[in-house]
């Protein structure tokens, strides 16, 4: 699909501002609306009293509607933060995909709204060269507030068609695992290795509240048959083999 193709609908939001220090977006972002219809959702991202928006908005047909042209700041990600980056606006591509969320009756996403995604994801991809790794979740990027575009979304459905960083994760596993209240070194080596992959995380040898919301992000994305934020072997086996997958980087 061309870009022109992609872009069925224009719909522009007044919720917008310059990108600060960036050139080209280095991230692509992926939430759902949570809302009842992708309509309203439409309305909100264009009211100015929201102050909220997005680049894309893609209903529950594959209908695709753009609000942001690419070259402005969206107003998508709220506070937010991946490795050091915490003006994830300015870095970021932010697409809506309408899905009534967790909060009202969480829906498995349609297969023509993902051949939809999967078109605008991999033309944006192609025109800004943003990494397979930067193609995150809002949960990631956000775990203690967001929980979207959550656990049905089908990252390795992305993955196959070249879009996304993806290993197969291993089978949740019955037993016990590193949970809340857990110290000690295990935890503390879970800590870096989710910090080093990009999770907003402090170095810490507690398994508290915010380990628990970091972990439960992790499996929404990249083991979602199981989210519960205990960190089980199969989370961690995860985790490693996501970071050994990472392509070398040259030093910037």
């Amino acid at each position: 699909m061309s870009r022109t193709q992609l872009e069925h609908h224009w719909h522009p939001s007044p919720n917008i501002g310059p990108r600060r220090g960036l050139e080209l977006p280095e991230l692509l972002i992926l939430h759902y609306t949570g809302m009842e219809t992708a309509r309203a959702a439409c309305a909100w991202l264009c009211n100015p009293a929201s102050g909220v928006s997005c680049h894309y908005l893609v209903d529950e047909k594959g209908s695709i509607t753009q609000m942001v042209d690419e070259s402005q700041r969206a107003w998508h990600a709220g506070v937010s933060r991946w490795k050091s980056c915490d003006d994830i606006n300015s870095a970021s591509i932010g697409i809506e995909i309408h899905n009534p969320g967790h909060d009202l009756g969480y829906l498995d996403f349609p297969a023509a709204q993902i051949e939809s995604v999967i078109g605008l994801c991999t033309d944006i991809i192609a025109r800004n060269g943003i990494a397979a790794e930067n193609v995150l979740a809002h949960s990631d990027i956000a775990p203690l507030r967001k929980r979207d575009p959550g656990e049905k979304f089908p990252w390795a459905t992305l993955h196959e068609a070249g879009i996304g960083h993806w290993v197969t994760p291993l089978p949740p596993d019955v037993g016990k695992g590193l949970k809340t209240g857990d110290r000690g070194a295990a935890v503390g080596a879970l800590v870096r290795n989710l910090c080093a992959y990009g999770y907003p995380l402090a170095p810490a040898d507690v398994f508290d509240s915010t380990v628990a919301a970091v972990v439960t992000a992790f499996q929404r994305h990249f083991r979602p048959s199981r989210v519960d934020g205990i960190a089980d072997h199969s989370t961690l086996e995860t985790l490693i083999r996501l970071l050994s997958a990472l392509p070398a980087r040259e030093p910037s």
